[in-house]
C-alpha cells in the first residue's frame, strides 16, 4: 500500500537538562584526526571481540538494556555489527554459547540487515532477516532498537505504508525520543518511492518541536535538510526552512562538550549542510568543537576516503577564496542519503 505517512502521534514531554559547553580545543592537525572513534565504553569490547572474546561486548549492552540507555545501545550494536561483518567469530561463539541472549540476537539481526542490504537481491535477502529480528524484540519489551532496526529492514524491504507505521508506532511507544527510529522513519520519507521533501520537514520539525532542548531530535530538520541537499532533483524547500534546520542543530551542538566523540557525527552532518548552504563562519565553529572526531557519515557519500573528504571539507572552510556555489561544492560522488540506517 502505498501513500504519505500519518502526522506524528504526540511525544511526551520529560524533563529537560542543560548541559554546559566546554571551551573548544585547538584545531588539530591532519594527521590528529581519527575516523570513527569508539568511546571509552565501546574502545574495550571491540579490542576484546578483535581477539575473538565476546564477554566485554556482552556486558556493554546488558549494561544499556539494564539502565534503558537506548541511544548507546542503538549505537553501540551497530558498531559491534560493523565490525562481526569482517570479524565476526566473536559473535559467533556469542550466540553458541547463549543462542537466547537479547544483546547477541540484537546484533545479530542489525548484522544481517547490513550483509543484506548491499546485495542487489536486498529486498528478498531481507525477507529472511525477519524472525531474527522478532527475535530481538522479544528479549526485553522496553527496547527500541529492535524496532528502530525493523523499521530500516521495512524501508529496505520496500514494506508498504500500513505496515511501516505499525512499527513506528510500536518503536516510539517503547522510546517516543529515540533518534535512531526517527532517522529510520525520515529516510522512508525521503526514499524516492514513499515521500517527499516537504514531508520529510514537516516530520522532522514536528518532532523537533515536541522534543527537550537536549535531545538528539532537535538535530532532526538538519537530518531532513541533508536528506534535501544531498537529491539536487528533489522538489523546492525554502532557504529560510534549511537555515531554521541547521540554527537547531547549532542550538543542540552548543550544549554538548567540545572535542567529545558522542555528538561527533551529528557536528559532522551539520559542517556539511553549513557547507552546502555556504555559511562559512558557523561551519569554522562546528569544526572547531568537532576536534579531531570525523565521522564516515556523511563524508562516505561524497567519497570512497570518507576522513579525506572530511579534511578536504576543512581546508575550504579555512581556505581564502570566496565560497563555492550550491549544488555539489564539496565534490565527489552524489548518493542516497539515507545509506541502511544513518
Amino acid at each position: 500500500m502505498v501513500g504519505t505517512m500519518a502526522p506524528l502521534p504526540p511525544f511526551i514531554r520529560p524533563g529537560r537538562t542543560h548541559r554546559t559547553p566546554r571551551p573548544a580545543a585547538a584545531l588539530p592537525a591532519d594527521d590528529e584526526v581519527l575516523l570513527d572513534v569508539p568511546d571509552d565504553r565501546l574502545a574495550p569490547a571491540l579490542v576484546a571481540a578483535a581477539r575473538g572474546e565476546h564477554g566485554p561486548a556482552s556486558a556493554l549492552l546488558a549494561a544499556t538494556r539494564a539502565n534503558a540507555e537506548w541511544e548507546s545501545r542503538d549505537r553501540y550494536t551497530r558498531r559491534l555489527a560493523g565490525f562481526a561483518r569482517s570479524r565476526g567469530e566473536w559473535l559467533a561463539a556469542w550466540r553458541a554459547a547463549a543462542p537466547r541472549d537479547p544483546d547477541a540476537l540484537l546484533v545479530e539481526a542489525q548484522l544481517a540487515v547490513d550483509r543484506a542490504w548491499d546485495s542487489p537481491a536486498r529486498a528478498e535477502l531481507l525477507r529472511e532477516v525477519s524472525p531474527l529480528i522478532t527475535a530481538a524484540a522479544r528479549g526485553d519489551d522496553r527496547d527500541p532498537v529492535p524496532w528502530r532496526i525493523a523499521l530500516d529492514h521495512a524501508r529496505g524491504a520496500r514494506a508498504g505504508h500500513k505496515y511501516f507505521e505499525e512499527l513506528w508506532e510500536a518503536a516510539i511507544r517503547r522510546a517516543p525520543l529515540h533518534y535512531g527510529c526517527h532517522v529510520a522513519a525520515l529516510c522512508y520519507l525521503a526514499d524516492s518511492w514513499r515521500g517527499s521533501h516537504r514531508e520529510c520537514f514537516d516530520f522532522a520539525d514536528l518532532a523537533a518541536q515536541d522534543a527537550p532542548a537536549d535531545s538528539l531530535v532537535q538535530a532532526l530538520p538538519a537530518r531532513a535538510a541533508l536528506s534535501y541537499l544531498a537529491d539536487a532533483a528533489g522538489a523546492g524547500v525554502a532557504r529560510e526552512r534549511l537555515d531554521a534546520a541547521a540554527d537547531r542543530a547549532i542550538a543542540l551542538s552548543a550544549r554538548f562538550p567540545a572535542a567529545d566523540p558522542w555528538p561527533a557525527e551529528v557536528r559532522n552532518k551539520l559542517m556539511y549542510v553549513l557547507l552546502r548552504l555556504e555559511r562559512r563562519e558557523d561551519a569554522r565553529a562546528q569544526l572547531a568543537l568537532i576536534g579531531p572526531y570525523a565521522t564516515s557519515y556523511p563524508w562516505d557519500r561524497v567519497s570512497d576516503d570518507p576522513l579525506a573528504a572530511f579534511l578536504r571539507a576543512r581546508d575550504e572552510i579555512h581556505s581564502a577564496g570566496p565560497a563555492q556555489p550550491s549544488g555539489h561544492p564539496l565534490g565527489g560522488r552524489a548518493g542516497r542519503a539515507c545509506p541502511r540506517g544513518h
